[in-house]
């Protein structure tokens, strides 16, 4: 089993994760690209005493980004993991 430091990056806090933990009682997790969805179950339900129902697990490319000088690059990949718990847990967002 691996620790869930090398699992989960940081809580997503936008507004539309911060809706859908309130009206469906799922979480948004960035999370390191190794992740897989029962590293992610087993590394939420360890850290926040919860229970895990699903995981959905969302690639996202990096966008192309300009410099003031006009040399392009690329916005960083991120891997983000959209838990859901059972009904009546709750993980507090400090």
């Amino acid at each position: 089993m691996v620790s869930p430091d090398k699992i989960l990056k940081t809580l997503r806090l936008t507004e539309k994760s911060n809706r859908a933990s309130s009206e469906l009682n799922q979480y948004t997790f960035e999370v390191f690209p190794s992740a897989t969805k029962t590293t992610v179950k087993e590394a939420v339900e360890q850290t926040f005493s919860v229970t895990v129902t699903r995981v959905n697990i969302i690639n996202v490319k990096g966008k192309p980004t300009r410099s003031r000088r006009g040399i392009k690059s690329y916005k960083s990949d991120i891997k983000k993991a959209i838990v859901t718990l059972k009904e009546g847990d709750k993980i507090e967002l400090v």
